[in-house]
């Protein structure tokens, strides 16, 4: 048993190693890369000349992997999130994050209903459509040196914004997925609410709190500490009903007011990526490329309508903060790309199933994110010749 455990952990680590070395080769983000080669060589995977990719099975050693890739991943989208920053332009944000919620989630919201989904199934897709990739969005922002532009202020307010609004919207779509009945829902999402409060306070007032538990010199008791405390604290808030991505979240909120944020990125940051590599291959490994297939319209809809939602929220989202046209029209290719978040709700579908289309919209949700963070990226990449031709265009 410890063998072949052992062979399963050479063989999934050695195919994320390949799949990450193409993407960066290309210059893409990793992200796609992961999904794809869990897609391929997963239980839905491809023959090619009569040989079967077929080489890797969900098991409990994937599923372990991929729920602390999730747990890390939105840990340190916490760790980014400053309270402080959002509450510094009170207006602006509220105006641009405002605007970008309303016409993503409308987008969302009404192409589900369009397509015969239930309200719960449509707030699923809603949920998918509307948050940009924070993790993507990042770490492009960081490679293409826009960090120190005015670009990055409207882009990281408005992605914070997104977040939180994330945070909220995930324990609601938690107490949706549960299928329970309306008096049992009311009584879980009160108490789901009540907790996502305490870890709000926590992220708000907890920095000291957090110092003390996390204060040490040796690295590596720093490091247990850190992993076993968000591990331990989101698998609580699991089993009182609230998503354990939205607890570690607000974990991540405390420590980014706290003088350890440095530390714990440069000690942190390996073992996050590991964790959540699998957790991406994870959501490969559950797509079914016939479900996609069968999601087609539905997909091909969902991108075109929600590239232009979002490259409309992001322009007006660059002018809220008197950015000139050419600016603006940067942030908005940056807000087109898609990533964690969306695969965060397509993963809760299927772990706890009570809808009947949970496996197309997880499906959709995959299809989804391949096409947005590739397109995405290409479009950051491009997009000063893409704000040169749209303004040649208007003026001409």
């Amino acid at each position: 048993m410890a063998t072949s455990l052992l062979l399963e952990a050479g063989v999934v680590f050695t195919i994320l190693a390949i799949a990450g070395s193409l993407a960066w080769w290309v210059g893409q983000s990793v992200i796609p890369a992961y999904l794809v080669a869990g897609i391929l060589v997963g239980p839905y995977g491809l023959e090619v000349a009569g040989v079967s990719l077929r080489l890797v099975e969900r098991s409990e050693f994937i599923d372990l992997f991929a729920e602390l890739g999730l747990v890390f991943l939105l840990f340190f989208i916490g760790v980014e999130f400053s309270l402080s920053r959002l509450l510094e332009t009170p207006g602006r944000v509220l105006r641009a994050g405002g605007v970008d919620l309303v016409v993503n989630v409308g987008i969302g919201l009404g192409l589900g209903l369009a397509f015969g989904y239930s309200v719960a199934e449509s707030l699923f897709i809603a949920a998918i459509i509307y948050p940009s990739s924070s993790a993507v969005i990042t770490k492009s922002l960081i490679d293409l040196g826009w960090i120190a532009d005015p670009e990055s202020e409207p882009i990281m307010t408005v992605l914070i914004f997104e977040d939180v609004v994330m945070a909220i919207f995930l324990v609601v779509l938690t107490v949706i997925a549960l299928g329970q009945a309306p008096a049992e829902a009311l009584v879980s999402a009160g108490e789901a609410m009540l907790l996502l409060v305490l870890f709000a306070l926590l992220a708000v007032y907890g920095s000291g709190l957090v110092e003390r538990a996390f204060g040490i010199r040796s690295d590596e008791l720093f490091l247990l500490r850190v992993v076993g405390l968000t591990a331990l604290l989101a698998g609580l808030a699991l089993t009182q009903g609230v998503s354990e991505a939205v607890a570690a979240f607000f974990i991540g909120g405390a420590v980014s007011e706290s003088d350890l944020k440095a530390r714990l990125e440069h000690l942190i940051s390996p073992a996050r990526d590991l964790f959540a590599s699998v957790f991406f291959f994870a959501i490969g490994l559950s797509t079914n490329l016939a479900i996609i297939s069968g999601a087609g319209l539905l997909l091909v809809v969902g991108i075109l309508a929600s590239i232009a939602s979002k490259a409309l929220t992001g322009y007006v989202g660059g002018r809220s903060y008197a950015l000139d046209r050419r600016r603006s029209i940067r942030v908005a290719m940056a807000m087109v790309t898609r990533g964690e978040f969306s695969l965060v709700v397509a993963a809760l579908t299927v772990s706890y199933g009570a809808m009947t289309n949970s496996a197309v919209i997880q499906s959709f949700a995959v299809g989804y994110v391949l096409v947005m963070s590739i397109l995405g990226t290409l479009l950051m990449r491009y997009s000063e010749e893409i704000a040169g031709f749209g303004l040649r265009r208007a003026s001409g």
